[in-house]
Parts: C-alpha cells; structure tokens; sequence
C-alpha cells in the first residue's frame, strides 16, 4: 500500500473531484457526518450506562464525538512525521488530512450500532438465529444469512454511508476505508484469529461491490474470499476509540459509585508514572474535576504512546503484516488490561446494565418479528389488516426501499433491520409497547 491512494479523495460514482479552498474534502465528510440524522441519533443510544439519569454519564453521541477529538490529534501527529519522511506526499497533502480523515472515521465508528449497545447487536442475531426469524432462512442464500445471524454495527454504518437515499453522506473513498476496522465479509474460509482486522466483519452482502471498489482505489491489499488488509489509519481510529471507551467508562464508572475513587486514581497514576503528582492532584477541591484531570492527562499519555508504535510499525502497517491493536502493544497495555477487567467486572455487568440489556432482548426481537412477519405476508400478498396497520408505521422512505427490493427477500429484510437498528433507545421501546399493547399513543 502507498500513502498517496491511501488518501484518496474520490468519492463514489464522481467521474471529477470538487475542490473547495476553504475545506479538504475530509473535512467535508466530518461535516456531512455531524449534520447527519443517524449521527443525531446517537444522542439516544446506550453507550454503556443506558438511558442515563445523570447529566455526566456518556451517551454514543458525546462518546462519538470524543473519539473524534482524540482521533483528530492522532493522525495529525502521525501525518507530521509521514509527510516528513515521505517529502513526494507533501505537494498534494498536509498533515491536517491525516487527521481529518482520522477524526471523520472515528466520528462515525459507531454509527450502524443499534440500541441498547452492543446487547442489541446480539438482540437481532438472537432473532434470526433462534426467534421467529428462522422461519426465513431457507429464502436467503447462506452468505446473507451468515448476515443476518451475526448482524454487525460496523456492516450496518458502511451500509448507511452507501445508502442511495443518504446521498449527504457520500464519502470519499479514504474515510470510508479508514472507517472499516474489519474490511472481510461475513464469512471467509481462512480466518486468522491473530489478525485484529479479521475478528468481526465490515460490510454486508448488499455492499460488497461497493467495498471492493473502495479498497481497489485506495490499494488495500486482497486476501481470500472478500477479505483485505486494514487502511492503515483504521488502526487510529480503533485507538481513539479503545482509549476513550476504557478510560472514560472508568471515569463514569467512578462517579456512579461503580469503581471506588482510590482504585480509580490507582489506574490512572500505573498510565501516568512518573509524571503523576499526588500532592497537586489533592489540591483540586472537586473529586469529579481529580478524576477528569487524572483522565485528560492519560489520554495524552496513550495518544503519545500509540502514535510512536504507529510510526515505528509504519513499514509493516503499509505491508499488512501488522495487525494488532496499537492499544495492545504500547507500554501501557498491561494497564489498559486491567482497566478493561475492572470496567468487565464493575460497570458492565452492574445490575441496571443487565437489566437494560434483558430488556433489550424482549423489544428487538419483538419488533423484527412484528415487523419482517408484515413485510413477507405483503411480499407473498398474504396480507391481513393487521399486517397493513404494521406497515404503514413504516417511514415513508423505507416503505418506498421495501417495496423497491420485494424480489429480493434478503433485501428486504434488510430494509426492516435498517428502520429498527436506527432506532433510539427510547422510540423503540415506546414503539415495542404501542405495538404490543401495553401502552397507547398521548398515555
């Protein structure tokens, strides 16, 4: 792979680039990404804590758009010392487009996620797998069903930037690689365990061809069955992410009284070593303002750490023979180890998580099922008045993606996965109890 195709700012189906002074293209996707509905809906998805009562605790929006700010500094300190070497790229590039391209990925890297966090993700694979989705297995082809059965947020966020009635989002071909952690279909016959890039998949049967176009123009490398190597700044972007979720799961972990404040400064200080200073943390009177400078401080630490192996590995991350997770490998890594086995212990498996998550067992599976039944009656012309009910609580849009797609049962079915993993959390439990009956419209 070379810097300069890894860069590309083509976007999708343009036949010539439009160049604005005042904006790179990358920052053009930041901006098409902010403005965007699925990205507003984020302000309502679980990041960890769900439907918080406390105005501190994050929610996948501020969690996005932290992620995007620790991004932004690690390409732009990564692009500083690339430009540097390899003089050729800075006729065309500066370091600001590392690091839009950096912070646009990452803006957007939970995006496909649906609600309830990671446990919804498992909710509608649990509903193909062994709900009442089964019954459709026999109507789509095993690749589509290894789709639906493992249904993916990553998959589902390149799904939406491809989108033919998300026209705002197209993206250049750059961010769009740089956004997919995990460039493989859902199945491949030779999976590596040990390459970070094969552990989940990134795109569904329904984009493959675009995918491949994608990882054509910006030059990643091919492997078997759909399958090719990470962009090289894919490996920020997962960075960014890992030391924002960890670190600041801790940090609301901490202040709901999940984690105690003295384990708490314990880990931070293991990251900070010798430049962590008891004596001045103690002369800030707020324990929230210790724990959020204690926080700030580490992010700096790893954000130096994790660029310096990045640089060091450069070679191997443009061969693809690197393919771990920086955060794994930095001088840090046995800390961020045991952050991650506390948050497991203390924050993920606390009693008001589990009990959102079994909950969201009860309303995703609820509603694909009320859902997808509506749609094939409708697809076989089998439709009763409760199924035509059903569909007209269907948005305008995806009706029209429906009834566009009613050849293709996997197709449509996808469509339905489309409206209930954009859900908010909110809206798809009050849609779950108007549907089933328990609560009623202005109740």
């Amino acid at each position: 792979m070379n810097w300069e195709d890894l860069l590309s700012n083509q976007r999708s189906l343009e036949k010539t680039l439009k160049h604005e002074k005042s904006r790179s293209a990358f920052e053009q996707d930041y901006d098409r990404i902010i403005f965007s509905h699925p990205f507003r809906r984020l302000q309502d998805k679980t990041q960890v804590h769900p439907l918080p009562e406390h105005d501190f605790v994050h929610t996948r929006l501020t969690h996005s758009l932290e992620v995007s700010s620790v991004g932004r500094s690690l390409g732009k300190k990564v692009g500083e010392i690339i430009l540097d070497r390899h003089k050729e790229l800075q006729e065309s590039f500066s370091f600001h487009d590392f690091g839009a391209i950096v912070a646009a990925a990452s803006l957007a890297h939970d995006i496909g996620n649906p609600p309830f966090g990671h446990s919804g993700e498992d909710a509608i694979s649990w509903f193909f797998n062994h709900g009442a989705g089964q019954q459709y297995k026999t109507l789509v082809n095993e690749l589509e069903w290894a789709d639906l059965t493992s249904f993916e947020g990553n998959a589902q966020g390149f799904r939406l930037f491809n989108k033919e009635r998300y026209q705002g989002m197209k993206l250049t071909f750059g961010t769009l690689a740089a956004f997919s952690k995990y460039p493989r279909q859902s199945i491949i016959q030779q999976k590596d365990p040990a390459r970070r890039s094969q552990k989940k998949y990134g795109f569904f049967q329904s984009e493959k061809d675009i995918f491949e176009a994608i990882a054509g123009q910006t030059g990643l490398i091919k492997f078997e069955d759909y399958s090719w190597s990470r962009h090289p700044l894919a490996f920020l972007v997962e960075a960014a992410d890992d030391i924002c979720y960890h670190l600041i799961d801790m940090e609301d972990g901490c202040r709901m009284g999940l984690v105690s404040y003295e384990q708490t400064v314990g880990l931070f200080a293991n990251i900070l070593k010798e430049k962590f200073d008891l004596a001045k943390l103690n002369k800030i009177d707020s324990i929230n303002e210790r724990i959020g400078t204690l926080r700030a401080l580490s992010v700096g630490k790893l954000i130096d750490e994790c660029c310096q192996l990045f640089l060091d590995k450069e070679k191997e991350l443009l061969t693809g023979e690197f393919d771990i997770s920086l955060v794994d490998e930095i001088p840090s890594a046995s800390v961020m180890g045991d952050v991650i086995g506390i948050s497991i212990e203390n924050i993920y498996r606390s009693k008001h998580v589990m009990e959102t998550e079994a909950a969201g067992f009860e309303v995703l599976p609820g509603l694909m099922e009320v859902f997808t039944e509506a749609i094939i009656a409708d697809i076989r012309k089998a439709n009763t008045k409760k199924h035509d009910t059903i569909l007209r609580l269907f948005p305008p849009e995806v009706l029209l993606d429906i009834n566009q797609n009613k050849d293709n049962i996997y197709a449509a079915l996808m469509c339905c996965v489309d409206f209930i993993s954009g859900m908010t959390d909110r809206h798809a439990i009050s849609l779950f109890r108007k549907i089933k009956g328990i609560s009623l419209p202005n109740t």
